[in-house]
């Protein structure tokens, strides 16, 4: 669980670098200064063997062997870090020594493989002394030395020096638990160091940080924070800062913004009630006015240029009673009856009835559909009703300078199902870019005798059937609806 904190980590992977760096360098300083002691005593001993060397080299000369005795003896005594001063006979036997008692004896083994290798130095561990550096010195049978020793030999004798390593030893072992001690204090206070730079200057502000990122996810937009040091974390902070702000702006905003809604929605619910009800009104004298417009108008003759103005009269009445129709459904849709139908056969009887509308006789027809397409699940009156209000559209859009209706259906597959495919398109002027997503906003219209309701009745009863409406249009160059209808086993399946 530890590991889990972000500043746990860094403690720790810094703390791992910085033991691993110090480490290195404490064991690079470590074998530096005992290969320094080594070599010190490694000196010492090659200028104890020379100064020996010289010393009995006049008594050897001159065979006096007692006196070469008595100065090993001496040298050993005198320094206390020499724990063997001899010379002895290339077969192993020692001939003369610090020690009187080892004269006669078989040479230590370290030092006879020294011999034996060829080797001038090195480092064997005696039972009696421990690790001891030995040197060797062959000693050559030189003229003054062949008038004892004849000239068959051509080595006489090897001086050896047994040099104690023990206070080395110390002294490395001292070096060692001091460097050690001097890495493990140099961590401890590196780490201790780092911890506290990490937990005050970043730990601490990251958790009041998210202290405070846990309130405002609980709403309260009215924390602040308030930087130390113009560092990360207070950069951090300022941004925080910066962003509640926004949010709390954002907010207050949007409780305006759903303020003015909700008073608008009242506002539009009052005046719906009052539209619906001023519209039940309105329809029964309209239709009164109709039925007497209707009887006058019979008592006169073709020729009566009254005839003519109470037609219009009639027009304007039903025009009306259109509008409030209209109104009436759009504020309280007529649930759907569904059944299974066939789009081509509504497609046919929608479009034998538009055409008898009288601005189409100057437009040319395409009816295109697709033979023995599957049935849709749909209310045949209500489909009908959209698809001649669509048509109505474009015969309007093409009665100034004609054109071509083209009607079509087909099958199409998206979204995993099955569609019965309706297209309705014109090659009239089209709708201009601007206001092609406002055409299916109720009351939206840019005719000067329209209502704004036809489309959006369109697409709320396409909605309840589960279908798609949607249109294209080019600038000058007309417009198609398309009508997407799900197959009815399709329906049923799901």
């Amino acid at each position: 669980m530890i590991f889990k904190s972000l500043t746990m980590r860094v403690i720790v992977t810094l703390v791992g670098l910085l033991s691993v760096g110090i480490g290195t360098f404490t064991y690079l300083n470590l074998k530096r200064e005992k290969s320094q002691l080594i070599k010190g005593a490694r000196e010492n001993s090659h200028l104890l063997l020379n100064t020996i060397e010289r010393s009995i080299y006049k008594s050897m000369s001159i065979g006096d062997t007692q006196d070469v005795q008595v100065i090993l003896q001496m040298v050993g005594y005198g320094h206390n870090k020499l724990v063997g001063v001899r010379i002895f006979h290339p077969q192993g036997i020692i001939l003369k020594s610090s020690r009187p008692n080892e004269v006669g004896t078989p040479v230590p083994d370290g030092d006879y493989q020294l011999f034996i290798n060829n080797r001038k130095e090195g480092v064997y561990t005696s039972d009696a002394f421990g690790e001891v550096l030995g040197v060797i010195k062959p000693i050559y049978n030189d003229l003054p030395c062949q008038r004892c020793h004849g000239t068959k030999r051509r080595i006489i004798g090897v001086l050896n020096v047994n040099y104690s390593l023990a206070e080395t030893n110390r002294r490395i072992l001292e070096a060692t638990r001091l460097f050690l001690f001097s890495t493990g204090a140099v961590i401890l206070f590196c780490a201790a160091a780092i911890s506290f730079v990490i937990v005050r200057f970043v730990r601490q502000p990251l958790n009041n940080l998210i202290g405070n990122m846990a309130r405002v996810e609980e709403g309260d937009l009215s924390v602040r924070m308030t930087p130390r040091a113009k560092d990360e974390i207070g950069r951090l902070i300022v941004s925080f800062d910066s962003m509640v702000g926004k949010l709390d702006k954002a907010k207050q905003e949007l409780e305006e913004y759903h303020f003015q809604q909700m008073e608008r929605a009242d506002r539009l619910a009052s005046v719906g009630e009052m539209a619906a009800g001023i519209a039940h009104e309105i329809k029964n004298p309209l239709a009164g006015i109709s039925a007497a417009m209707t009887i006058i108008r019979q008592d006169f003759t073709d020729d009566d240029p009254r005839k003519e103005i109470i037609g219009e009269v009639v027009e304007q009445v039903n025009r009306l009673d259109k509008t409030v129709n209209d109104l009436l459904f759009f504020g309280k849709p007529t649930p759907p009856e569904p059944t299974h139908a066939d789009i081509n056969e509504i497609l046919r009887k929608t479009l034998l009835f538009a055409l008898q509308h009288k601005g189409g006789k100057n437009i040319a027809k395409s009816l295109e559909l697709t033979e023995e397409l599957p049935g849709v699940f749909v209310d045949p009156k209500q489909v009908q009703q959209v698809f001649l209000n669509l048509i109505l559209n474009a015969i309007q859009a093409m009665q100034a300078e004609g054109g071509t209706l083209t009607v079509g259906s087909s099958l199409v597959e998206h979204g995993g199902k099955r569609w019965v495919r309706t297209t309705i398109g014109d090659t009239g002027p089209g709708i201009p870019a601007p206001i092609i997503g406002k055409i299916f906003t109720p009351f939206f219209t840019t005719k000067a005798q329209g209502t704004g309701l036809g489309l959006a009745i369109c697409h709320k009863l396409i909605s309840q059937h589960n279908g798609i409406l949607t249109v294209v249009s080019e600038d000058g160059k007309g417009t198609v609806f398309t009508i997407d209808l799900p197959v009815a086993w399709d329906v049923g399946a799901q």
